[in-house]
């Protein structure tokens, strides 16, 4: 009855007015970073396969290495958080790395160049990912979590549709110079890292035990439930399901977009991406977070498709934003499952299992995506993203069944 009421008195304020300061000062640093990620990321694959001649499976085999290194890295400092009882210095170490690592890109003559730029920016981003996702939920009380997961999404998707877009200005700018513009990606990710220091602070809750260990052991798993585990299966199926939006480039350049308006893609997957996230989380607050889940998994399903059967690059935009549509059903949803599922002092190790377990299936898929590609063409890819997609919806209709048998 409590929680209902507070969730009452948190509706009546509006959710934007009641979230801390501290959330949106990590939205906002999750909006700079992304500004300064994808902007490079958005003209990466161009630069690999034109600049730096590489072929598609080695796009593949790159994004999908990137992504397991990340997740890895997500397990040990979520283990770490929790050891430590410590957030914020783990983010902003993660960050800190993700900005040493633009310079490399315009330096880069060679893919092992491009190699150690990207694994530096993931596991940047991987010693980041699960004590910040840790910290929001401390950060937020738990009847505003869809809501808080979901701001930052949106800021975070804000960012990920501005970086391409001034990727596009400068590309056109810079007479499609790719090295001038990656060098412009430093400056926001330098705003990121004084937005961290000066605006979010380690919670009350935490200072009170500071410079406590509590050691964690195998043993601490088993108060990790059934529920967690089924979503942690889920999640792994999800990813299954989607593989490295790189693909999505090349799609559009497949069909005949010009090299200096390619970004426009990741403008347009970002902004739908950003306008349904804070939505989409706010509504897995006071409905069922899997049923949500579902619709992004089959909108996904759609945006395969459209992706598959694309004849012009008007169809190569359509299927982009259907694909944002999808990450903002998915995404911050299953941070609140996570949230939803797993003990305060086991919440940062929580968050590191479940994107190892993601990182490994998104390696898989980029890796299956990129060959598929090279052996059968784009069609073969979308459609095989398609099929998994339709996997993953049965895998969620029967942890829908568990949850309510259970």
């Amino acid at each position: 009855m409590m929680e209902q009421r507070r969730s009452s008195e948190g509706g009546n304020k509006g959710f934007y007015q009641a979230l801390p300061k501290g959330i949106w000062a990590l939205g906002f640093v999750s909006m700079f970073t992304d500004i300064s990620s994808e902007l490079v990321h958005s003209l990466l694959p161009i630069f690999i396969t034109t600049t730096l001649g590489a072929s598609m499976v080695t796009l593949g085999i790159l994004e999908g290495l990137a992504e397991a290194t990340n997740s890895i890295a997500k397990v040990f400092s979520g283990l770490i958080s929790d050891y430590f009882r410590r957030r914020k210095y783990l983010v902003l170490v993660g960050y800190g790395l993700a900005v040493l690592s633009k310079p490399l890109f315009p330096l880069a003559r060679s893919m092992v160049w491009v190699f150690v730029a990207r694994f530096l920016d993931r596991i940047g981003k991987g010693i980041r990912v699960a004590p910040r996702d840790a910290l929001v939920s401390e950060l937020a009380p738990p009847y505003l979590w869809g809501a808080a997961y979901g701001l930052r999404q949106a800021l975070d998707s804000v960012g990920a549709f501005l970086g391409p877009l001034l990727a596009l200005v400068l590309m056109s700018s810079f007479s499609d110079n790719i090295r001038a513009v990656l060098w412009v990606a430093v400056i926001p990710g330098l705003i990121s890292i004084c937005l961290l220091i000066f605006g979010v602070k380690e919670p009350e809750s935490r200072k009170g035990i500071e410079g406590s260990k509590s050691p964690i052991s195998l043993r601490d798993t088993k108060r990790l439930g059934l529920r967690y585990w089924l979503v942690i299966a889920l999640g792994g199926i999800f990813a299954l399901a989607r593989f490295s939006e790189a693909f999505l480039i090349l799609r559009a350049q497949d069909l005949g977009m010009a090299v200096g308006y390619v970004p426009i893609i990741m403008v347009v997957m970002n902004v739908t991406y950003s306008l349904f996230a804070y939505p989409a989380g706010a509504a897995a607050d006071r409905f069922s977070a899997s049923t949500l889940l579902l619709f992004g998994l089959m909108v996904l399903v759609f945006s395969d498709i459209v992706l598959a059967v694309a004849s012009s690059q008007v169809l190569a935009l359509v299927g982009s934003g259907l694909w944002g549509i999808h990450m903002a059903f998915t995404q911050g949803l299953f941070s609140k499952l996570i949230a939803d599922n797993a003990p305060s002092d086991l919440r940062g190790t929580a968050f590191g299992v479940f994107n190892l377990v993601s990182g490994a299936a998104l390696l898989m898929a980029s890796v299956v995506a990129g060959s598929l590609w090279n052996i059968f063409g784009a069609k073969a890819t979308f459609y095989a993203g398609a099929v998994f997609g339709l996997l993953a919806a049965f895998g969620l209709l029967l942890y829908r069944f568990r949850v309510k048998t259970k």
